[in-house]
């Protein structure tokens, strides 16, 4: 299940690119495996399950998180050290992933996802298009949790994967790469709860305990900034025998490359263009999501404008231009500002970490580092 990487010439689009096709590849062929087990047991509701988590891992998606996965332990071992070694550690990153956003879209009461119908409105559908009895919200809502539980499982599964031939000091790096994916699940789990408990008590909020820089410092690592990057890249440089030097300095430059794409989502949540995003205009707003730009905004915002703004968040039935005139008047009070130099901030950080490996005594293969410098040029241009 491997694929030879591009040349080192190949910009950092075509090379994921690239990547992506021969990852989705192996992420179809490992539904198909299951959807045909449980056709020769002709269990048909399993069957339609494996469907549906398929079906919403297979639409859309960057494959970021997989990438970092294989291009860290690309970097760290070269060749030799990705495909079998890495391959099943990013199919268990990518269906973790598919259930966080499984039930993510079930907390936020998301509609749509990556332009599609969130798996609980699909299967609210189904329920009334099938005809069948009971509450069809609660059916879909119910589905979908079983949906995320599937892909975690499948997750699980895939990051206890043992491929045969493996010598001791192999397998020994595969355990310390399944502690770090348990510990990953763990923190980002934990980042959802903090990120609800921010927005349900809001700064500035009477009556309630004021959300602080360092709670939302807290969301931003725990949800984001190591999920997306940090640990997908330990788990790369675990998985390749990396020295600790260089573990380091990808740890630093994922931290900093997690928290700046977190950073950038919440303004692609306000201010993206839904044509691209695949999110309609506002949603973050919707949500009530307790961000940075928010706490920006509220900072620096008069007694009326807070109230205004206050009293947009979490309001379902807030509409397209009422979303509108929220994010310029965040504009213009310099939320968006603000975040944006924050972003640059981290890019920086990140920029530094790959300079620092530079340094480093120990050889590193060369299209691994190049993804990770191409990454960050990517992040500087990012619009979805």
């Amino acid at each position: 299940m491997t694929a030879a990487a591009p040349p080192l010439t190949a910009p950092f689009a075509v090379r994921l690119a690239e990547y992506r096709a021969a990852f989705e590849a192996d992420l179809a062929a490992f539904v198909a495996k299951k959807k045909s087990a449980a056709l020769e047991d002709e269990d048909t509701a399993a069957v339609e399950l494996i469907d549906a988590v398929g079906r919403l891992a297979a639409v859309g998606g960057k494959r970021l998180r997989p990438a970092l996965v294989h291009f860290s332990a690309l970097a760290c071992g070269g060749a030799s050290s990705s495909g079998a070694l890495s391959r099943p550690m990013e199919l268990a990153v990518e269906l973790l992933h598919t259930y966080l956003l499984i039930h993510d879209d079930l907390m936020d009461h998301a509609d749509t996802r990556r332009g599609e119908p969130a798996a609980q409105v699909r299967f609210r559908s189904a329920h009334a298009r099938r005809g069948l009895a009971g509450d069809a919200l609660d059916y879909g809502n119910s589905v979908a949790i079983l949906l995320g539980d599937l892909a975690h499982t499948w997750a699980a599964e895939l990051a206890n994967e043992t491929p045969d031939g493996f010598d001791a000091s192999q397998r020994e790096r595969r355990r310390a790469a399944l502690a770090c994916f348990a510990r990953t699940g763990e923190e980002v789990i934990a980042g959802q709860y903090l990120e609800l408990d921010v927005a349900a008590r809001r700064a500035f909020a009477a009556g309630s305990e004021a959300v602080t820089a360092e709670h939302l410092s807290r969301v931003l690592q725990g949800k984001s900034g190591r999920y997306t990057a940090e640990r997908p890249i330990q788990l790369g440089a675990l998985l390749a025998g990396a020295e600790p030097a260089v573990a380091e300095a990808l740890r630093r430059y994922g931290r900093a490359v997690g928290e700046a794409f977190q950073l950038q989502d919440d303004l692609l949540g306000v201010f993206g263009d839904p044509a691209r995003t695949g999110k309609p205009v506002g949603d973050d707003l919707r949500e009530g999501k307790f961000t940075f730009l928010i706490f920006h905004a509220l900072a620096a915002a008069s007694p009326l404008d807070r109230e205004r703004i206050d009293a947009a968040l979490g309001r379902r039935d807030l509409s397209d231009d009422e979303a509108t005139a929220v994010a310029a008047r965040l504009e213009a009070l310099g939320a968006r500002a603000r975040v944006t130099r924050m972003i640059d901030e981290r890019l920086a950080e990140a920029s530094r970490a790959i300079d620092a490996l530079g340094s480093l005594a120990t050889p590193l293969d060369p299209d691994g580092v190049a993804f990770f410098v191409g990454l960050l040029e990517h992040l500087r241009e990012r619009e979805t």
